[in-house]
């Protein structure tokens, strides 16, 4: 089976492993903001994973560089739903902080460089 460049990238893998996280955490989220706020931080999270499998797909390291942007641009807007999540009482302060934002600290500088080179 072969195996894509992207799948190789450490950023790639933990992003899997945010986006795992964030659909654990949303299933305690009230089910009257299941095509609301949960809908949103889901999309964010697949977001991010998504367009850096799409920036490994592109020629020039300028277009590489838009995906691996439109996904550090994701990873800064599920930061803030989940902020906003903690204060509309659907989510701990303590996982935000000691489970969601360690992760996002992990994955935003590798992402950063990357949009970086473009």
């Amino acid at each position: 089976m072969r195996t894509y460049s992207f799948e190789k990238l450490e950023v790639w893998q933990m992003s899997r492993e945010l986006v795992k996280m964030t659909y654990i955490i949303t299933r305690d989220f009230p089910k009257e903001e299941f095509y609301g706020l949960t809908s949103q931080v889901r999309r964010a999270a697949i977001s991010v994973p998504s367009n850096i499998a799409e920036a490994s797909g592109r020629k020039s390291m300028k277009d590489q560089a838009k995906f691996y942007g439109y996904s550090y641009s994701s990873l800064m807007e599920l930061l803030n739903q989940m902020i906003i999540a903690v204060d509309l009482d659907y989510l701990e302060e303590n996982t935000l902080n000691y489970k969601v934002r360690p992760l996002v600290e992990k994955i935003s500088l590798p992402l950063y460089k990357l949009k970086s080179k473009g």
